[in-house]
């Protein structure tokens, strides 16, 4: 399991660095907005327009395809356009790519918008992430906020007032085509490059006035994310902070189990710390995340407190019911996946229950160590045994006692151990004296 996390962990999430192209002085620098909006984007959008400022780029250029995200970073990333001393340009692209919810109103927010044909945009209505349904004048209030928000936006960036109100109210969707007709984009391309053609000579106003894009043959910089980017945009998926979540656990419980082993404890430490840290970003059900502590709990008391699997039981249906509770959104892509959740929840379940399996007959197996495991044994008596005596049993010399008298080179059987003295038997009734 902790493979897999690691894997997913630093896999790439955005598009890497590519050389520059192109031989004109004029610089475009392009970042890649994909997968959920969030705060690790957030911080990587700030970064790409504040380097392309720092550039002197003419434009620049994010690429996004999102299924929205939340509001509170989407409202950092339109200021921060807005801000922008260089002209910023959104293009929704590949085909099949999406401008959705928080997304659409990013693009509403641009400079210059773009997409590409077999894209969409829209469907910007407010869902609460919070859990539970708002009551009737909350949602009122927060539809409304939306609707005026988007309305602001259109207005600012001359664009179709009443379709940013509609995709917020009735949470309509455009094609390219249909978008272009409702004055919400400016510019249908194929692909990049037939961006930069287009969009060359097109006169913007931007914050520190208007600027006169010279994309044609520009050199054109992608912007790749850093390691830090990437690690919190992977620790945000709730996927992602639900397996290291689940890591900790168990790394805890080893280190409970097995005292000393110290890296299991470290790991697991280090793991659930890094899971705090992710599900800050993510809109966590407190209910779920109690199931999940409690499961820990109980697995941890099934180790302590062999309880023939009826902890095991227990944890295993609290880590279940907890996991499906844990994020609590409507939305799919802020939700931990059943795909996830089943196949987690089943290697919990086989791993205590082969664990407990061990120890039950750990328990049931006849002990074969220390004193006790002298219980059963055979030996020879060095000398006549009675109220005492001297045997030799399991390589040792022992002090011995038995209820009837044994002659000197008679087997014995050991009976029991009293501290430092066996009592014994011999190997048959015929072998004690009389």
């Amino acid at each position: 399991m902790a493979t897999a996390v690691i894997g997913c962990l630093f896999a790439p999430s955005l598009r890497a660095d590519t050389s520059p192209v192109g031989d004109s002085t004029s610089t475009v620098v392009v970042g890649s907005l994909t997968g959920a909006i969030g705060p690790a984007s957030r911080d990587y959008i700030h970064r790409v327009l504040t380097e392309s400022a720092n550039r002197g780029a003419n434009c620049t250029i994010l690429i996004i395809d999102t299924p929205g995200g939340l509001s509170a970073s989407m409202r950092d990333i339109i200021k921060d356009i807005f801000a922008s001393p260089i002209p910023v340009i959104v293009y929704v692209s590949p085909a099949g790519a999406r401008a959705a919810s928080a997304g659409a109103l990013i693009a509403l927010s641009s400079h210059l918008a773009a997409m590409t044909p077999g894209t969409n945009m829209g469907a910007a209505h407010p869902v609460s992430i919070g859990g539970g349904e708002a009551n009737e004048t909350m949602a009122a209030k927060i539809t409304n906020d939306a609707a005026a928000y988007a309305r602001g936006l259109a207005s600012k960036r001359d664009r179709n007032v009443d379709w940013a109100e509609r995709m917020v109210r009735e949470s309509i969707s455009s094609t390219a085509d249909e978008a272009l007709a409702e004055g919400v984009i400016e510019v249908i391309a194929q692909d990049l490059d037939d961006l930069l053609q287009q969009i060359d000579g097109r006169r913007i106003e931007t914050s520190s006035g208007e600027v006169t894009l010279a994309t044609a043959g520009a050199t054109v910089t992608h912007l790749a994310p850093t390691f830090r980017e990437r690690f919190l945009a992977r620790i945000s998926d709730p996927n992602i902070a639900y397996l290291l979540m689940l890591v900790g656990v168990f790394g805890i419980i080893f280190e409970l189990q097995n005292p000393g082993a110290i890296f299991p404890a470290v790991i697991g430490v280090i793991a659930l710390i890094t899971a705090a840290f992710g599900l800050q970003m993510l809109p966590v059900n407190y209910t779920g995340l109690a199931l999940i502590m409690l499961a820990g709990v109980l697995f941890i008391l099934e180790v302590k407190v062999p309880s023939h699997g009826a902890l095991t039981i227990g944890g295993v249906v609290a880590m279940f019911l907890g996991s499906i509770m844990l994020i609590d959104s409507p939305l799919p892509f802020m939700k931990v996946s059943l795909s996830v959740i089943i196949p987690s929840v089943a290697f919990t379940a086989l791993f205590f229950l082969f664990a407990v399996g061990l120890g039950l007959r750990a328990q049931r197996r006849t002990v074969t160590t220390g004193t006790a495991g002298l219980t059963g044994e055979t030996g020879v008596a060095r000398s006549p045994v009675h109220s005492a005596g001297s045997v030799f049993v399991h390589g040792e010399h022992w002090n011995a006692w038995s209820e009837h008298p044994i002659p000197e080179g008679s087997e014995v059987t050991v009976e029991t151990v009293d501290g430092m003295k066996l009592k014994v038997k011999a190997r048959g009734p015929h072998k004690e004296e009389s």
